[in-house]
C-alpha cells in the first residue's frame, strides 16, 4: 500500500467532504451542546477560499488515486506585547482519516508530513486543539511526540 501526499486541489473538494462529515459528525457526538447537525460542514467556496490563503495549507493522503485523509493547517503569528513573546505557530485545525482506513500509519504519515512543513517554514511550534473525550487521538498525538500545552475547563449552567 503506497500512500502518497499533495497538496489539496479545487476539485478534490467532492472527494474530501466525506471526510470533513466524519470530523463534524464526531464532534456532534461528543458535544452535542456545541455543534450542530450539518450535511455540509465545510462549504465549497469557504474550502476554495482556504485554497487560496498563503497562510493556510492542506494535504491529501492518497491510495490508487482515493483520497483517504486530510490535514487542515495555518500559520499563525503571535505579535509581541507586554504580556508575550513573538512567535510563529502552525496550526492544525482537521485531521481526518476515512474510518475504513483507518490503523494503516496514513494519519501519521499526514501530520509528519506537515511536522516537516513547520521545520521548513521555521515556524516555533506546532499546536492543536483536541477534545478531552477523543482519547484516541491524544494518545494518537502522544506517540508522535506531542504534549499538553494547556488546558482549557468550563461549568456548563444549561
Amino acid at each position: 500500500m503506497d500512500i502518497s501526499i499533495r497538496k489539496a486541489e479545487q476539485n478534490d473538494y467532492d472527494s474530501l467532504l466525506p471526510l470533513f462529515r466524519e470530523v463534524h459528525d464526531f464532534h456532534v457526538h461528543i458535544r452535542p451542546d456545541l455543534y450542530k447537525e450539518n450535511s455540509t460542514p465545510v462549504g465549497q467556496e469557504f474550502f476554495e477560499s482556504q485554497l487560496k490563503d498563503s497562510a493556510q495549507h492542506i494535504f491529501v493522503g492518497v491510495i490508487d488515486d482515493e483520497i483517504v485523509g486530510v490535514i487542515v493547517t495555518k500559520e499563525e503569528e503571535i505579535t509581541e506585547n507586554s504580556f508575550v513573546k513573538a512567535r510563529k505557530l502552525l496550526l492544525i485545525n482537521s485531521l481526518c482519516v476515512a474510518d475504513k482506513h483507518r490503523k494503516k500509519g496514513i494519519g501519521k504519515k499526514l501530520t509528519r508530513y506537515v511536522f516537516d512543513l513547520g521545520k521548513t517554514l521555521r515556524v516555533d511550534s506546532i499546536e492543536l486543539g483536541v477534545s478531552e473525550k477523543n482519547t484516541s487521538a491524544i494518545e494518537f498525538y502522544r506517540s508522535l511526540g506531542m504534549t499538553t500545552k494547556s488546558r482549557k475547563m468550563e461549568i456548563k449552567f444549561n
